[in-house]
C-alpha cells in the first residue's frame, strides 16, 4: 500500500480506501461485510469511508463492528451527512445545526469510537445558509469529534465558499468527494484546478463507474446474474447511464492496454484515477473478500504516458467531461 497526503494537511491516508456504500447493510451479509474489511486491513488499507445514510445508518454499525478491536490510531475513519436518517423526519436530513450535530453523535456510536478523521457534507444543503453550516462543521471540529471536514458533489464555487468560511472558523476542510473515472471525468476543468488553488485533495467515489470498467457487461448480452446492473435495490439504476452498447463496446477496447500492462480491467481503471495528482484516494467496495485483494494490486501503479493516450482514444466521445453535471445531478432542494 501507498499513502498520500490529504489536501494540504498533514494527515496521511492509504491511497486505496475502502468504501462500504451499496454493500455493508444491504446487498452482503454482516459476516461477509466483515470479511471484507479484515482483507481491505491485511492488504495494508488504513482508510474507510462510510455515511448516515449508507443502508440508513446499518452501513456504520457493522463498519464500527467490523473494525471493533483494532488500534484506532492506525485507522483513519471517514463518515457523512445530508440525506435522510432514521424515520426522515423533517429534521433528519440536510446540513442546518440541528441535523449535523444530532447527526455526528449517531455515527460515533454506531462506529464505536469518539472521533472520525474526516466529517463530510454529503451533498450541498440549498436549503441552509452556508454559513449555519460551516459554524456547525467548525463546533464539531472544537469539539474533538472530528479532526477534519470535507464535502462531496459540491461544485467549484461551493467549495470556494465553504473554504473561505472553513478558514475564518479556523478549521481545515481538506476534501472533496466525487464521481470520477474514465468515463465521467466533469471535475477535470472545474472542481481539480479549484481545489488544488484551496489545498483540497480528491477521495473518487466509483473508479471503476459501477463496475463498467471492469468489462464484465458486454455490448449486446444480458448484465450478469447478480451483477449490480441486476440490483434492484439501487444499483441498477446507479449503473443505467453506462449501459449501452456504445460505451460497453468502448470499453472493451481497453482490454489490451490492461493486458499490456499486466493489470485486471478493474485494475487499470483505479490505477488511472490515481495518477491525476489531486486524487489521494480512490474509494473500492467489495461483495466478497477477493475483490479486495485483487482490487488493491493498482496501488503504486504508474500508467505510462503512452497507454493514458490510448486510454482517450479507445473511450473517445462516450467520456462525459461537462463540468456543468455536478451541479446538475446535485438535488436542488432536500429530498424530504
Amino acid at each position: 500500500m501507498e499513502f498520500r497526503y490529504l489536501g494540504s494537511s498533514g494527515l496521511k491516508i492509504s491511497e486505496i480506501t475502502y468504501g462500504n456504500w451499496l454493500t455493508h447493510g444491504s446487498q452482503v451479509e454482516n459476516e461477509t461485510a466483515t470479511a471484507c474489511v479484515r482483507a481491505a486491513l491485511d492488504v495494508g488499507i488504513s482508510t474507510f469511508d462510510t455515511a448516515d445514510v449508507y443502508a440508513n445508518t446499518k452501513a456504520e454499525t457493522v463498519l464500527g463492528e467490523a473494525l471493533k478491536g483494532e488500534r484506532r490510531e492506525s485507522l483513519e475513519i471517514f463518515t457523512k451527512v445530508y440525506w435522510p436518517t432514521g424515520p426522515a423526519g423533517k429534521n433528519d436530513v440536510g446540513l442546518s445545526r440541528k441535523h449535523i450535530m444530532e447527526s455526528i453523535n449517531g455515527s460515533l456510536q454506531r462506529l464505536q469510537t469518539d472521533y472520525v478523521d474526516l466529517y463530510q457534507a454529503h451533498r450541498y444543503d440549498t436549503e441552509t445558509p452556508l454559513e449555519e453550516t460551516m459554524q456547525a462543521f467548525a463546533d464539531v471540529v472544537r469539539q474533538g469529534k472530528a479532526l477534519y471536514i470535507g464535502v462531496s458533489e459540491w461544485t467549484a464555487d461551493q467549495l470556494r465558499a465553504g473554504h473561505a468560511l472553513a478558514t475564518e472558523l479556523g478549521v481545515q476542510l481538506i476534501s472533496s468527494q466525487p464521481q470520477y473515472s474514465m468515463l465521467w471525468r466533469v471535475i477535470e476543468d472545474e472542481v481539480v484546478p479549484a481545489s488544488r488553488e484551496l489545498g483540497v485533495s480528491q477521495i473518487v467515489w466509483s473508479p471503476v463507474a459501477q463496475g463498467v470498467l471492469t468489462g464484465k457487461y458486454k455490448p449486446g448480452e444480458q448484465p450478469p446474474a447478480g451483477s449490480r446492473a441486476t440490483d434492484e435495490k439501487g444499483g441498477a439504476n446507479m449503473i443505467k447511464r453506462f449501459m449501452n452498447d456504445d460505451v460497453l463496446a468502448r470499453v472493451q477496447a481497453l482490454q489490451p492496454v490492461a493486458d499490456e500492462l499486466g493489470l485486471s480491467m478493474a485494475q487499470l481503471a483505479i490505477a488511472w484515477v490515481l495518477q491525476n495528482d489531486n486524487v489521494a484516494a480512490a474509494l473500492i467496495g467489495a461483495s466478497r473478500p477477493e475483490q479486495v485483494h485483487e482490487n488493491v494490486k493498482a496501488a503504486g501503479v504508474r500508467i505510462p504516458a503512452e497507454a493514458m493516450t490510448r486510454i482517450d482514444e479507445a473511450l473517445g466521445d462516450v467520456v462525459e467531461r461537462d463540468a456543468r453535471m455536478t451541479a446538475e445531478t446535485a438535488p436542488k432542494k432536500r429530498p424530504v
